[in-house]
């Protein structure tokens, strides 16, 4: 649509998800563009081209957006080259234009534990024991999936710059782009000596031949304008794991060397050029010792916390016991971990009389927050670039509404800054000093609202009391700051309940000031089920109500 109001005199939209191009075809009716635009239904590769075909002859703009956060990942390369190849006439003009990668060699005690097991130190009455990883884990290069994060909240701290911001390579999407595996060096020499282990990656894209309109995933300290940064979250930036780490010495020189295939991009650090290295272009790194493929990288990171090591440890110190973390590599939410109630459940009638189970307890915990950026994931679009896209936001709401809007999903928090809106709330516990009950579990009340704010959602996580002095969070891991700021546990992901409908952006602050909540768990299935309600809309909705029946008894004494 923006195409035909820039001049365009006819447009093919390829869409292959059937029911995006189903509301695009509405789209694009409902804006009075039907003569000028066609929705075709088909992955790109099998558009015909002919007088039978689905367009009747090549196109001379090619305008689309293909990509991820690692630029490539969705398929992009072998696309674009097909388009070329079938679509799209030789000297077209592609919108975006050209794609930069931008990569930085760090070093990093947080990031590296997000890829490699450390040694654990354990203190015990024969001094310092420590429990060493097993060889073929330490010598694994890791899994090739690429780590994206919100890199604009990792702290300055917690890594140290090695090189400077090194172009990688770029793609112009107006030639012809190939999909075969290439690479790409770049000769730099170390800002400090360290230890080389991460590489940090992002990039930018030139929308126009000119690169006046440009549009970078740069994070904050490699951004022109730090101010101006635009909250995304469909595009993030890239954390690179090299095979092993290596040391690195001030101004000695080295070759940073990006490789990619169709859809994957991995580094490679070099010591001699590339040009005299035949074995420069290496295979993607591919997980050998299992782990990688069984942990994620926030599990690596849980594992290497020795703070959370220590309290396992002085909770061992005192008992005998059958001891477990919990954790299960199909848990999703917070707790699906209760898993190991039925678990404790199933070995009971192997358990000594006065045998200590740890953890001992669990309890589900609650906060209400405003999000700085994350609410837009369920913001409705409305008006686009001046089009109605109102179709597109009752689709999406339709589909939450048959199951999802009331449900939570998973977000590491860390990423999502928040405020606290309320003081956290326990909602319910979990006895593993007792086998699961047959009879649900259920908590119901109301929470007050301590801070003005936009109500957006309730945020869930788990505790689990592994002595009564001490305690391990999932979610909250301190008392929230005087503005309401959040510290969430790194390694795990909180659950989100976002509230319904979604609050108006626009709107003054000093809306709803209580929150109900409804919360069920469900020993025959293991879920937990709930509802939470912003108390305000619920009384606009009951005065809403009461208007309409006084409205309608004015109708019926009006007809009579």
């Amino acid at each position: 649509m923006m195409a035909v109001t820039a001049g365009a005199d006819f447009c093919y939209a390829i869409e292959v998800f059937k029911p995006m191009a189903d509301a695009a075809v509405k789209i694009v009716e409902k804006n009075g563009f039907s003569d000028k635009i066609k929705v075709i239904n088909k992955h790109s590769t099998e558009v015909t081209v002919g007088p039978e075909g689905d367009m009747p002859c090549r196109a001379n703009i090619l305008v689309t957006e293909l990509f991820d956060t690692e630029l490539i990942g969705e398929g992009a390369l072998p696309s674009y080259e097909h388009a070329h190849r079938h679509l799209v006439e030789e000297n077209c003009e592609a919108v975006p234009h050209r794609a930069t990668v931008y990569a930085q060699l760090v070093e990093s005690g947080r990031m590296w534990s997000w890829n490699k097991l450390f040694p654990i130190h354990v203190q015990t009455s024969l001094g310092e024991q420590v429990i060493v990883p097993p060889v073929d884990v330490e010598s694994c290069p890791g899994a090739p999936s690429v780590c994206d994060i919100q890199l604009n909240q990792v702290s300055p701290a917690d890594f140290t710059v090695l090189s400077d911001v090194l172009p990688m390579f770029s793609i112009d999407f107006s030639k012809q782009v190939s999909s075969s595996a290439a690479c790409h060096s770049r000769r730099f020499e170390p800002l400090t000596s360290g230890r080389a282990q991460v590489v940090l990656s992002w990039w930018d894209i030139e929308m126009d031949p000119e690169g006046k309109i440009k549009c970078t995933m740069a994070p904050f300290w490699a951004h022109s304008d730090p101010e101006e940064m635009q909250w995304r979250d469909h595009w993030m930036q890239c954390v690179y794991f090299l095979p092993q780490e290596e040391p690195v010495v001030q101004g000695s020189a080295l070759y940073l060397v990006a490789h990619h295939d169709d859809y994957c991009v991995w580094y490679s650090l070099q010591r001699t050029s590339p040009e005299k290295n035949e074995r420069v272009r290496q295979m993607r790194p591919v997980c050998d010792c299992q782990a990688h493929l069984l942990w994620n990288r926030p599990r690596f990171g849980e594992i290497n916390d020795q703070d959370r090591t220590d309290r396992y440890v002085q909770a061992l110190r005192t008992v005998s016991l059958l001891l477990g973390e919990p954790f299960f590599t199909t848990s999703l939410l917070p707790w699906h971990n209760l898993y190991f109630w039925y678990v404790r459940t199933a070995v009971d009638q192997h358990l000594g009389p006065g045998a200590m189970v740890m953890p001992q307890a669990a309890s589900l915990h609650a906060v209400v927050v405003e999000f700085r950026d994350l609410w837009r994931i369920r913001s409705p679009c409305g008006d686009c670039e001046g089009f109605d896209v109102h179709i597109m936001d009752d689709m999406i709401k339709r589909a939450l509404d048959f199951r999802e809007s009331r449900e939570a999903e998973p977000h590491p928090l860390w990423e999502y800054p928040c405020r606290s809106l309320s003081e956290p709330w326990q909602i319910l516990t979990f006895d593993f000093q007792q086998p699961v009950p047959l009879q649900p579990l259920c908590a119901e009340g109301t929470v007050e609202l301590r801070r003005p704010g936009q109500s957006h959602a309730a945020v869930l996580w788990m505790e689990y009391h592994l002595t009564p002095e001490c305690t391990l969070s999932t979610g909250l891991l301190e008392p929230a700051d005087p503005e309401g700021g959040c510290c969430w546990n790194p390694h795990c992901k909180q659950a989100v309940y976002f509230f319904s409908p979604a609050p108006d952006p626009r709107a003054l602050l000093g809306g709803p000031r209580t929150v109900s909540y409804a919360v069920e768990f469900h020993p025959d299935t293991g879920d937990i089920i709930m509802e939470f309600r912003c108390l305000a809309s619920v009384l606009h909705q009951l005065v809403a109500c009461q208007d309409l029946r006084l409205d309608t008894r004015q109708l019926s004494q009006s007809s009579s």
